[in-house]
Order: structure tokens, then sequence, then C-alpha cells
């Protein structure tokens, strides 16, 4: 009954009441990709299939954890461009993926920003490719992106925890809430931005 987030009314329902179609299809392609067992954290990995290479860790202080890698490599499969290699190294990579998703490239690249986490649960109901962004304050520190998913929590519960999403990180998951994921940026989690794009997706090869 909250003034102003009727809509979300509109989009459990529909959710709930949705068939088949590009979404289920969408996820069914992003699960295929086992981010848990993939892009996991401790290893140098392929960042296009998240196999480890085998290179020595040089910095023993990194936890070499791959967000950025998963998320350049998930939308590189959907057909949908987000800044990853060769046009930006791996290393910070999701801050340079937060700057250019707010930048006048990420826009021509048909991404748009999102006002909060309840537009990003519905733009994720609605079969769009939607991610969370975070940029760390310290330019020498990586910030942290992961996928939203769809589902059909209420206002309450996305105020408090966020909508679920899919992540490589310090702990990679098939689903976790926001707030978990990005349980590394208490201090930040209010900055979290979200963007979404439509998808077209390519024939299964």
């Amino acid at each position: 009954m909250t003034e102003g987030l009727d809509f979300i009314i509109e989009s459990a329902v529909g959710w709930a009441a949705r068939s088949k179609g590009p979404t289920d299809e969408l996820w069914k392609r992003l699960e295929a990709m086992e981010v848990d067992k993939l892009w996991l954290p401790g290893a140098i990995v392929d960042w296009k299939t998240g196999l480890p290479t085998g290179q020595p860790i040089k910095d023993a202080k990194s936890k070499h954890t791959h967000c950025s890698q998963f998320v350049a490599a998930a939308t590189e499969r959907l057909g949908v461009y987000v800044l990853r290699p060769p046009e930006h190294g791996v290393v910070l990579l999701a801050n340079a993926q937060f700057n250019w998703l707010a930048s006048d490239a990420g826009k021509k690249a048909g991404w748009v920003a999102l006002k909060d986490g309840a537009a990003a649960q519905a733009a994720a109901n609605d079969g769009r490719l939607v991610l969370a962004s975070l940029k760390n304050p310290d330019p020498t520190k990586s910030g942290h992106i992961a996928i939203v998913r769809p589902g059909n929590k209420d206002a309450e519960l996305l105020a408090k925890d966020g909508p679920d999403i899919m992540q490589a990180g310090g702990t990679n998951a098939l689903r976790t809430t926001l707030r978990k994921g990005f349980g590394n940026h208490k201090k930040e989690y209010d900055q979290i931005a979200f963007y979404a794009h439509a998808v077209e997706l390519p024939a299964a090869k």
C-alpha cells in the first residue's frame, strides 16, 4: 500500500504468472556458465572460460577474485558489450566497468541506468540483462560487479537485502543477495549503480 510502489505488485503478478520465454532462456544460459565452479578466487583464470591458467601468482597479497571477468564473459556470450579485455586489462576491471557503464560509451552501447534495486528487479523480471556495479573509492583496490536475477521479493525485503544476484568474487554464487554479495563494500553499499540492457539471444552454439 506504500504510495509510489504499486508497480511492484504488477511486476510480482507478472512474474508469478509468466510463461516460459526469453527470461527463462537467458537464465538457462547464465546458469550453464557454472560460476559456482569456474572463475574461482585464488588463481589466475582465463577471463572467457573461468578456467585456471596455471600461471603462478606473483602478488601473494591479492585475493585474485574475478567478478568483472565473469561479467565480461557472460555479456560476450549473450551478444552484449561491456568493457572487457583487450580494451581493458583484468586488473581493476570492475572499477573501469563502473566508469564505462556511466559514460557516453556505455549509453551508446545500450546500457540504461536504473534508479534503484527495485527498478533493477523489475527490469530483470522483464527479461533484461541487469548489472549491479560498484566502484571502490580507493583506486588501488577492486570494486565489484554482479548480475541481478529475476525474483518476487516484496518492497521491504528488497530494501533490506536487495535483489538476488549471480556473481564471481570472494565467494562465487549462482544465487545470493545483493547485500551479501557486496558484503566487502559495506560503507559503499548505497552507492551501487544498476544498469539494464535489452537482450536478443544469439543462437546457441
